[in-house]
């Protein structure tokens, strides 16, 4: 009785340091559960959990016949083989079998000691303490945790993913057996140093197993003729910016699951890396995307090759905060629709404007004269924007952004948002711009986006804008057209239908493109990281393909108008719309000169003197779309002097020649100047 109370004390006084079990590699997973990024441990170690239930059971059982026998059955010391390996001992002069049972090993790999004959006693003490405090099933995940495979190498996750390129869920008999065999010598028979004496102690390990039952001659000549591999593989690398970031977050986790998409995040990186190719060395890709309907992320691409120095690739470009160009034009129209100050029918004025000290310019250097503020918007116009948000008032626009969960930042020495905020005078980070537009495919309704696989409640945030301006801004959206190296939608086979936004900032420092369809929204940022000049870089034609691209590794899509059209909407002509909406006026004293811009107007397309090869044989001819710039809305159209069906409001028409040969294309604009075009159609 007494040694047993002995017996107790000690076990309480010194129990087996089972914390240690604890000291693991954190993993990051998708939303799948697969690895998308692991780190080592503090002392440098891949150690990945193990857990049985997605380990292959036939390594199990392979193990179990090759290790330990009775390990479900003995108390920690298997006494059998213990008198088995003591006999043996005596009458070969040598040890010829072990007695460690895998309880004993992990007692070892625990506390690492010289292999001496106290250490041993002690292995068992630990194994009997072991035992009475973990299940068997316990007792096994945490040796095919710490379990040594060479090197940096510790569990058979970890060695499973470094050899074999794959989780150990199913392997063939061979890689079973070689994983069964490696912890024997870890350093002696690693397969990338020593090929040959890991398959020698790899087929001991089959012949083995075969001679004991658990294979068929057929099965073991089938794994004698695996090779072995020979080189490690790299660990998975998937999103090691949404990594680093959550595992900053939540320092002590070991595990954390991301909403991440690995197939479509794997695929966004080779996107990525595929366009890196066409840009200066120091410049990079960030590619962010979001599922609608819970604001869920399932794509998160940092920079295009995250161990590029020179592209300063370990830079999050996706939490960078940088100038937006364009980028909010959308959001200041919505505002100025929801405030009754715009339709996008209103005639709006592309002319010299002067705002106090501030005259901004089109990036094009021309005006248009009278457009209306739908293709304005699709044009992106600057004047016509900044006259919005001079209307609606740059302070109060800020406001609306932060009071719906995307605050603004601004250079230290801005007081006050001005109207520069309309051209990009203004930082915001791409996962910002994304939850701006996914709010705006989910009708104006704001919610922050999550990282994790389940939705978080979060605070009620005020809506972005109406679902009636939502519904104005998609619209306009949709008819973008597309990049140049892309056609329109309707000429794609299962194109999605994307309404989307492009934003140069000054400089050509930073190029943007945002879209978005019922279900995703994607954001795609192009520039250099150390905010440098960039050589003619611009949203449309460096950012808008890789967002069209991204869009074609979704399923297919609807777009985000609504089904049903919400309420006030009105879908007219200019001439529908309420009288005070038909034309937008600026302040007193913005105008600057409309006169010159009003007598401008002239034909953009088609060019006087041009021939035209319209296909069509002997079917009717397609449309012509005809074009106009400068001069004061509304606009009439003629045909060799007679007038076509067109809008008037407008400054493009389609006309469907009745034939070939020479016609003459005039166009008339409100103050009863013309321009004409002399044009062959073949």
């Amino acid at each position: 009785m007494l040694a047993g109370a002995t017996v107790v004390v000690a076990d309480r006084m010194l129990p087996p340091p089972l914390e240690r079990l604890q000291s693991v590699s954190t993993l990051v997973l998708d939303r799948d559960e697969r690895i998308l990024r692991a780190y080592t441990t503090a002392a440098g170690a891949w150690r990945l959990p193990a857990d049985l239930a997605q380990i292959d059971p036939k390594f199990i059982r392979f193990l179990l016949a090759y290790e330990d026998q009775r390990f479900r059955r003995h108390p920690g010391v298997d006494v059998l083989a213990a008198g088995r390996a003591t006999w043996q001992a005596v009458s070969h002069g040598r040890i010829v079998s072990g007695a460690s049972t895998l309880t004993m090993q992990l007692a070892r790999l625990m506390e690492p000691s010289p292999r001496t004959l106290g250490a041993k006693l002690a292995e068992m003490g630990r194994a009997l303490q072991i035992e009475q405090r973990l299940s068997k099933d316990e007792i096994l995940g945490a040796y095919l945790t710490f379990a040594p495979y060479g090197g940096n190498l510790e569990g058979v996750r970890a060695a499973s993913l470094a050899y074999f390129g794959k989780e150990p869920r199913r392997l063939t008999d061979a890689e079973a057996a070689l994983l069964v065999a490696l912890p024997q010598a870890p350093e002696t028979v690693r397969p990338d140093r020593s090929p040959h004496a890991a398959k020698s102690a790899r087929d001991k390990v089959l012949r083995l197993l075969q001679g004991r039952g658990l294979m068929d001659a057929r099965s073991l000549e089938t794994a004698l003729a695996e090779a072995v591999p020979e080189k490690r593989r790299e660990f998975p690398l998937s999103a090691p910016h949404l990594a680093d970031r959550l595992t900053r977050e939540q320092p002590n986790e070991r595990v954390i699951q991301t909403s991440i998409d690995g197939d479509l995040q794997r695929a966004f990186v080779e996107i990525a890396r595929r366009y890196q190719m066409h840009l200066e060395p120091s410049a990079t890709i960030a590619i962010l995307a979001v599922e609608n309907e819970g604001r869920q992320v399932r794509g998160y691409v940092g920079s295009s090759d995250f161990f590029a120095n020179r592209r300063f690739g370990q830079n999050d470009m996706v939490a960078a905060i940088r100038s937006p160009g364009s980028a909010l034009k959308p959001f200041i129209y919505a505002m100025a629709f929801d405030e009754l100050a715009a339709h996008p029918e209103t005639t709006m004025p592309d002319v010299a404007l002067r705002f106090g000290d501030y005259a901004p310019k089109n990036f094009d250097g021309h005006f248009r004269g009278q457009i209306s503020a739908r293709e304005a918007l699709q044009a992106s116009l600057n004047i016509p924007a900044v006259a919005l948000l001079d209307r609606v008032g740059p302070l109060r626009f800020v406001q609306r952004l932060a009071e719906s969960g995307v605050p603004l930042a601004f250079p230290t020495e801005a007081k006050l948002p001005g109207l520069p905020v309309a051209l990009g005078g203004v930082v915001i980070s791409l996962e910002g711009l994304v939850t701006l537009y996914a709010d705006l495919a989910q009708q104006g309704n704001t919610a922050p986006l999550h990282f994790g696989p389940d939705t978080v409640e979060a605070t009620a945030l005020a809506p972005l804008m109406s679902a009636k301006s939502a519904y104005y801004i998609t619209s306009i959206l949709l008819d973008t057209p597309p990049p140049p190296s892309f056609l329109a939608a309707g000429n794609r086979r299962n194109a999605q239908p994307i309404a989307y936004k492009t934003g140069t900032s000054f400089g050509f420092r930073d190029a943007w493109a945002v879209g978005y369809t019922r279900d995703y929204t994607i954001g795609v940022w192009v520039g250099r990281p150390d905010g440098t000049f960039s050589a003619g870089r611009m949203g449309r034609a460096d950012a808008a393909p890789i967002l069209f691209e991204a869009f074609d590794l979704l399923p297919q899509g609807e777009s985000a108008l609504p089904t049903t059209v919400p309420q006030g909407v009105i879908v007219a002509d200019n001439a529908s719309v309420p009288a005070n909406l038909r034309v937008f006026r600026v302040r007193p004293g913005a105008m600057a000169s409309d006169a010159a811009a009003s007598k401008s107007v002239r034909i953009s397309y088609p060019i006087d003197g041009a021939t035209l090869d319209l296909a069509g044989g002997d079917e009717a001819l397609p449309a012509l779309t005809l074009q106009a710039n400068g001069g004061a809305l509304p606009l009439r159209w003629l045909i060799n002097g007679l007038p076509i069906e067109s809008q008037p409001y407008r400054r493009q028409a389609q006309w469907n020649p009745d034939g070939r040969g020479q016609v003459r294309v005039t166009v008339i604009d409100r103050e009863g100047n013309s321009a004409s075009s002399a044009v062959w159609i073949k």
